[in-house]
This record gives structure tokens, sequence and C-alpha cells, in this order.
């Protein structure tokens, strides 16, 4: 199996210098803005420390019809080699606000969208606020965490968020959502819906621009359940016991190094958009189609649960998430798959394709048709990209 011609290197960027649109951006590049360090120009970079800031440089643009993109780790990126002709906007803030953190009510804690994620794990882990232990080590900013509602080892954020706080593009005002209406789902939110749905006129940064998001957490020093059997076998504990959330984050901390999910910029294994597809949705008779031996997983519903469990959330009737990396394994791309020098497939897991050092954002796209197009003639089951695709598509070639 081998990858289809790709396009010459050269060529490409030279066709990118040449078009007017990505011209006069003082040399900045989305490859230094994001983590697979790849994509081109810029056509003006804004970088805010406030949010009354970060408002007027979205409203601004808004007003002037100028393309926006509103990034914050640069993680979920993968963005055309011919780079992006609009304003790219970074929000800069950091830290994060304790409205109370007490044994009756808990800790509520405001995070602004410029906040680290991992950053905001650490720091719940050392206070005792309990809820986000296994989302550790997922790179990138707060405010991206609620759009796709970040999990990792059967944690969701949706599961600690109360409100989370935008800047409505559409309505030109500021407004609270409630966890009721931000519509969880699996890798998805009305946050991330308003970019993807038919006919938006959003793109590629959603309608609602996050500017801080509230998160309840409970108070004490074991984890919620831990849900995800590899986490469990790596504490030494069932399925649905507790541990310490010290020793949960540094578990979870190593299996994604082991999986070459944790950045390192001395490691170019490591740079990638972490998971490039979501694990598949599938109704019954496609989970009944799968091989006996495929993973299958309830699926949350980002809805809480009637339970008195911290955290809980209701289960799909009818729905079963199956693996992606299992479908990628078992249609025969293996580890390191691509080429060498330019893109592939993580040594170290088969989910994350990354860029090498000399790769584009042509020749990724392409590694990624390859394996998309080798699971579907294996198992039926089209994948789905995790990241937000900005200038360029999985079903261009």
């Amino acid at each position: 199996m081998s990858l289809p011609a790709l396009p010459d290197a050269a060529s490409a960027d030279a066709d990118a210098a040449a078009d007017p649109a990505v011209a006069g951006s003082g040399g900045r590049h989305l490859a230094e803005l994001t983590t697979l360090r790849l994509g081109g120009p810029v056509g003006r970079f804004v970088e805010t420390s406030t949010e009354a800031d970060l408002i007027e440089t979205v409203r601004s643009a808004d007003a002037a019809g100028e393309p926006l993109l509103v990034i914050g780790g640069g993680s979920n990126l993968v963005v055309a080699d011919g780079g992006f002709p609009g304003v790219v906007v970074r929000d800069a803030r950091r830290g994060l606000e304790i409205e109370a953190a007490d044994t009756c009510g808990g800790a509520s804690i405001t995070v602004p969208a410029g906040a680290v994620w991992d950053d905001v794990v650490a720091r719940a882990v050392a206070e005792g606020w309990i809820g986000v232990e296994a989302l550790a080590g997922i790179p990138g900013s707060a405010g991206a965490a609620p759009v796709q509602n970040i999990g990792a080892y059967g944690q969701e954020l949706a599961g600690v968020v109360a409100s989370v706080r935008v800047w409505d593009r559409e309505q030109s005002r500021v407004r609270t959502l409630p966890l009721v209406d931000l519509a969880f789902g699996y890798r998805t939110s009305v946050l991330k819906r308003s970019l993807t749905a038919p006919g938006t006129p959003w793109g590629p940064t959603p309608r609602f621009v996050v500017l801080d998001l509230s998160l309840q957490m409970y108070l004490g020093d074991l984890s919620a359940p831990i849900g995800y059997p590899e986490l469990a076998r790596r504490l030494d504990v069932a399925v649905g016991e507790r541990a310490r959330t010290p020793d949960v984050r540094a578990a979870v901390l190593e299996l994604r190094r082991g999986k070459g999910m944790v950045l390192d910029a001395d490691d170019p294994d490591t740079w990638s958009a972490g998971s490039f597809f979501t694990n598949p949705i599938l109704d019954v008779d496609q989970a009944a189609a799968l091989p006996a031996t495929a993973p299958r997983y309830p699926v949350q519903s980002g809805r809480p649960a009637r339970s008195s469990g911290p955290h809980a959330q209701e289960v799909e009737a009818g729905l079963t998430k199956t693996s992606a990396a299992w479908l990628i394994e078992h249609a025969g791309f293996g580890r390191s798959f691509g080429l060498p020098g330019t893109v592939g497939l993580s040594t170290k897991h088969v989910l994350a394709l990354t860029n090498r050092g000399d790769g584009t954002t042509a020749e990724l796209l392409a590694l990624a048709r390859v394996v998309r197009d080798g699971v579907q003639s294996a198992f039926g089951v089209v994948l789905e990209p995790e990241p937000v695709l900005v200038g360029c598509s999985l079903d261009e070639s």
C-alpha cells in the first residue's frame, strides 16, 4: 500500500507566494502558531490580552467583512499551505478565578479562553478539585475545550461545565450559555455546530467566540470513578473505582506520552493535531457489521444522568462508539506509515498524523485520505477528521 502522488512542495510554496490574498503578512506563518507546524502566511496577526480587546478585534473584523480565525494553542488546526488571508487573533489571557471552594458547594472557577488547558488541570489536581484529572496533557487553550467537548480516558468536559460566556457574532453581544443550552455530545456542542451546520455563514471561527468558561467541581482526594479500562489497568483499580487524583493525572500523562500525544518541541513525532480522526459513532446495524474483535463502547450523551455519582452522563441508546485507531491498524496502516521526512502516522500511535519536519499540509491531507479511504474499503466506516480544516478540505485532492 502506498501514497498517491503528492503535489510538489516547491510548486505549492510558489503558488502561495504569488497569491495576492496572502501578501502583507509581515512574515508571520500559521506554521509558527500550530502544533502541526504547518500552514502558510497570515494576512494580519493580533494578540489580545483583555476581553475587551478580543471582542473589539472580532467585532471590527466582522464589520469590515474580513475573514476571521480565532486561535488558542493551535493544537486542533490544519491550515492550508497557502495560508489565511484574513485576521488571526490569539487570546493571550492566562490564569483562573476561584469563585468558591468549600465542601458544601464544591469548587466554582472561571477560566479565561486563553488559559492553557493543561495548566487548568494541574491547578485542579493540586487544589483537590475533582473531574478533569483524566483530561491532563490535552494541548491547546481552555476556550477550545467546550467547542468540541474535549474528552479522554472516560472523562469529558461536559461533566464539569456550568456555563460558557461567548461573544455572539450574529447578535453582536456577550451571552452566557448554560449547560443545557450548550447541547454537548461526543466531540461536539452548539458552539461547534454553529460552524459546521449546512449554510452557516461562519468559518473558520464559529458564530460563538468563547470568552470564558465556568466549571463546577467536587472537592476531595479521590478522582471521579475511573471509566476507561486502559487507565484502570495502569492504576491497578477496577473500572468504576476511584484513585488519588495526582495518580490519575500522572498515569494519563504517562499513557499520552507513550502514544506521542504530549507535545515535545524536540520530537517531530509529537508534531500533530492530536487524534486526527474521531472515534466513529455507529448505529445498531453498523456496529453489528464490525468484526467481533472490534472495540465497542457506550456513547455518552453530554446530559447529566439521574444518579448520585459525580459527573455521570446518560448513555445514548442504540449507538455504539468504536476505536478509530483499531480500524486504522486493522485496515493495514501501521505506525510510521507515510513518506520519510515529510508526513506519516506517528511511530507511537496510528491516530496521530505527524509532520516529520519537512512536510506540507497538502501531503498531510493526502495521507489522511489514503487512511480514510482504506478504512472505508475494509469496514464500510467513514472516518471524520477531528481538527478544524482551514482553507483546505479532506475531500479535495
